[in-house]
């Protein structure tokens, strides 16, 4: 798993995991192990699943490159409590699932929570099990 900034200011962690390193066959199995990782935890709740592949595809100005053939955002929240309103600007998290031909590319923005991002590099390293 690498950290890295996009776009010069968004700290992120990427994993891109070869097909034949996990056994999970596709986004929607990968979105279902982490749907249980989430329900598992006993802060983090599930908020739902983005489509982002059909949401992007669905707009006539929609743009995706050749090489992703899904893509869908977990989208979970760890807050567990609201000191600051400003927090709420932060919240919820997104995991990012991109499947490409021969992989997947799993991204999450960093959180300010460090449990937080212990869990989510967890789970998303413990995909790697082949």
């Amino acid at each position: 798993m690498n950290q890295t900034l996009l776009h010069e200011k968004y700290p992120i962690y990427i994993l891109e995991l070869d097909k034949n390193e996990t056994s999970c066959r596709s986004v929607d199995d990968i979105v279902a192990y982490y749907v249980d990782r989430i329900d598992a935890h006993p802060v983090a709740t599930s908020i739902g699943v983005f489509d982002h592949y059909a949401h992007t595809s669905g707009l006539s100005e929609g743009c995706i490159s050749d090489e992703i053939h899904a893509a869908k955002n977990i989208v979970l929240c760890f807050g567990k409590d609201i000191m600051n309103p400003k927090v709420l600007a932060i919240r919820p998290k997104s995991i990012g699932i991109a499947e490409l031909a021969n992989s997947f590319v799993i991204s999450f923005l960093e959180a300010p929570n460090p449990a937080a991002n212990e869990a989510m590099e967890t789970w998303t390293l413990a995909l790697k099990d082949r």
